[in-house]
C-alpha cells in the first residue's frame, strides 16, 4: 500500500532535526508538532491530549522500572500466583506459569509502547490511528471499564487490609456496628484509603512519577520480610519448597495451566494498551524499552517466587494455604510487625492502584469530551464509579479471580491489542501523521470518525475470544458448556485467540478495502 505522509524536507541550517510544515522529526526519530498545529478548542484535543513536548519527555529506564516495581509487587499480583498455588500448583508450577505469561504479555506492551516516546501521546489518541478519531472512544472506554473495576477491587483490598491491621492493634473493629452487611469501621478505613489516593493522583503525572520512585524499593523490603517471618515460623526454607504438587504434570495439569496462563497475561494485558500513557514521557525508545523490560517479567518472578514461598509455608504453618498476605500478616501480635505491615500494604496499593488503575481512564474518559474534560476530573470519575460498581466480589474464590473476571477481560483487551499492533507496526510501519489525531477531516477520520475495519476486526476477536466463556458449575456466571458451546474450547486461550484473530482480520479488511487518503506505511 502506497505511504502517503510526506517526505521528511531537510531543516534549516542548525535545526534540531527534520520534518513537514507540520511535524519535527528529531535524529532520534521522536516527533513533535510546532506551535499552531492543532486549532485551538479542537473538539479532540485538551491540555492533557497533546502531544508531550521533547523537553518534557525525561523519564528515564530507572522510572520506567521503578513504575513496574510499584506495581508489579502489590496484592492482587500476590493473590495470582498464590492463587495458583491454592489450586493445585507446586511452587515451580506457579513461577513458571508467571514468569512465562509476563514474557508473552511484554512483547505486546513494548510494540504499543513504542508510539509513546515516538509521538508523545496517550493510549486513546493512539487508538485514533486504527479506530478513528470518535471510534476511539470504544477501544477507550473498554479500557476505562476495566480500570475502574480494578481501582474498586485494589481501593477495597486496600482498605480491608488497613482494617485487619489496625484491628489487631487496636482491637475490636471487627465487633463494630454495621452497614450494609460490613462493620463501619471497614468503610471507614476504604473510603479514607480511597481519599488518599485522589488526592495523590490529582497532583498530576510529575508527583506519580516522584512516589514510584521510593515506593519500589519499600515494597520489595516489606515482601522479604514476609518471606522471613513465614521461614522462621516453618522452622526454614525447606518446608516452603518440600509442598508437592497436587496437580502433578500430567492430564490434571494442563486443564488448569492454560486458563491460569491466560489469567496471568490477562493481569497486565490491561498496560499492554495504555503503556503509551506513561512511554510519552519517555527520553527515549531505549528508556522504555529497558526500563520495561527490567522492570516486568523479573520483578513479577520475584514477586511470585515470594508469595508461593510464604503461601506454602502458611500450609505448613497454620495447615492451610493462606493465600491472602493481609489475612496472613494479621496472625502476628507483634505490634510493631503489624504496623510495618500496615504501611507496606498502603504504598504497595496506592502504587499499583495509581499507575495501572486511575492513569488510563483518566486520560480515556478526557478523550470522550476533551473540552469538558480534564485528567484530574477524569480521575475523580473514576475513583466514583470504582466504588459504585461494588467490586469486592470478584476476588472471593482463586477460580473467580483468574477464570472468570481476569479470562475474560484478557480475551476482550487482547482484541484491541491485535488491532492496535496490526495498524501501527503492519499496515503504517510506525509512521502516523501526528497532526491529523487531533483534526476533522484528516487521515483518521475515515467515516464520520469511524474506522469500520477495526470495529469488524473487534467484533470478530471479541466473539471468538469471549463467546465460550464457561464456568464450572456454581463457582461463575457462564454456563458450564460456555455462553456459545462450540467456541467453548477456545475460551482457555482467550487473550492469544482475541490477538491473533484481530489482527489477522483487521490486516486482512485493510488489504481488501483500503481507506480512501490514509496516511499509511508503504
Amino acid at each position: 500500500m502506497t505511504g502517503t505522509v510526506p517526505t521528511a524536507a531537510p531543516g534549516p541550517q542548525g535545526a534540531p532535526g527534520t520534518g513537514t510544515a507540520e511535524q519535527l522529526t528529531h535524529p532520534d526519530g521522536r516527533v513533535e508538532l510546532p506551535e499552531g498545529a492543532i486549532p485551538e478548542g479542537s473538539r479532540f484535543a485538551n491540555a492533557d491530549l497533546r502531544p508531550v513536548p521533547l523537553s518534557k519527555r525525561r523519564w528515564t529506564t530507572y522510572n520506567f522500572a521503578a513504575v513496574w516495581i510499584g506495581m508489579a509487587h502489590n496484592i492482587p499480583s500476590w493473590l495470582l500466583a498464590s492463587g495458583l498455588v491454592a489450586l493445585g500448583m507446586d511452587w515451580k508450577q506457579a513461577v513458571f506459569t508467571i514468569a512465562l505469561a509476563n514474557v508473552i504479555v511484554l512483547m505486546p506492551m513494548l510494540m504499543t509502547g513504542h508510539a509513546g516516546p515516538k509521538y508523545g501521546i496517550p493510549f486513546p489518541v493512539f487508538a485514533r490511528a486504527s479506530f478513528g478519531l470518535r471510534g476511539a472512544n470504544l477501544p477507550a472506554l473498554i479500557r476505562a471499564a476495566v480500570a475502574c473495576c480494578w481501582f474498586g477491587i485494589q481501593t477495597w483490598i486496600g482498605g480491608q487490609g488497613i482494617f485487619v491491621l489496625l484491628g489487631k492493634i487496636f482491637g475490636g473493629w471487627a465487633e463494630a456496628g454495621k452497614i450494609g452487611g460490613q462493620p463501619w469501621t471497614l468503610w471507614l478505613c476504604f473510603v479514607l484509603f480511597w481519599a488518599l489516593e485522589l488526592a495523590i493522583i490529582y497532583r498530576g503525572m510529575e508527583t506519580l512519577r516522584r512516589f514510584e520512585n521510593w515506593a519500589a524499593p519499600f515494597v520489595i523490603v516489606g515482601a522479604l520480610v514476609l518471606l522471613a517471618w513465614m521461614a522462621v515460623k516453618a522452622g526454614g526454607f525447606g518446608p516452603l519448597l518440600d509442598e508437592p504438587s497436587k496437580l502433578g504434570w500430567g492430564p490434571e495439569f494442563w486443564p488448569v495451566f492454560f486458563p491460569s496462563l491466560m489469567g496471568m497475561i490477562a493481569f497486565w494485558s490491561t498496560l499492554s494498551l495504555n503503556i503509551p500513557d506513561f512511554t510519552r514521557f519517555g527520553a527515549g525508545q531505549r528508556a522504555q524499552v529497558w526500563g520495561q523490560s527490567l522492570g516486568l517479567p523479573t520483578t513479577m518472578t520475584l514477586f511470585a517466587l515470594l508469595s508461593v514461598f510464604v503461601t506454602s509455608g502458611s500450609q505448613v504453618v497454620y495447615g492451610t494455604s493462606i493465600w491472602d498476605p493481609v489475612k496472613l500478616a494479621g496472625k502476628t501480635d507483634n505490634v510493631f510487625g503489624l504496623l510495618f505491615a500496615l504501611i507496606t500494604v498502603l504504598v504497595a496499593t496506592i502504587s499499583v492502584n495509581l499507575a495501572a488503575n486511575v492513569v488510563s481512564p483518566a486520560y480515556d474518559l478526557a478523550n470522550l469530551a476533551p473540552r469538558f474534560v480534564n485528567f484530574r476530573t477524569g480521575a475523580l470519575i473514576t475513583g466514583v464509579v470504582g466504588v459504585v460498581i461494588m467490586p469486592w466480589k470478584l476476588t472471593e474464590t482463586p477460580e473467580l479471580y483468574i477464570y472468570t473476571w481476569l479470562g475474560t477481560v484478557g480475551g476482550l483487551l487482547g482484541t484491541v491489542a491485535g488491532i492496535l499492533i496490526a495498524d501501527y507496526w503492519l499496515v503504517r510501519r510506525t509512521r502516523l501523521h501526528l497532526a491529523d489525531l487531533y483534526r476533522e477531516g484528516g487521515a483518521y477520520w475515515y467515516s464520520a470518525g469511524w474506522n469500520w475495519r477495526a470495529v469488524a476486526a473487534f467484533i470478530v476477536g471479541g466473539l471468538l475470544a469471549v463467546g465460550g466463556s464457561y464456568s464450572a458449575k456454581g463457582k461463575g456466571p457462564f454456563p458450564a458448556d460456555g455462553l456459545i458451546p462450540f467456541l467453548q474450547p477456545l475460551a482457555d486461550y482467550g487473550w492469544a485467540v482475541g490477538v491473533a484473530s484481530s489482527l489477522l482480520v483487521y490486516v486482512a479488511l485493510t488489504r481488501v478495502s483500503p481507506p480512501r487518503g490514509d496516511a499509511v506505511g508503504s
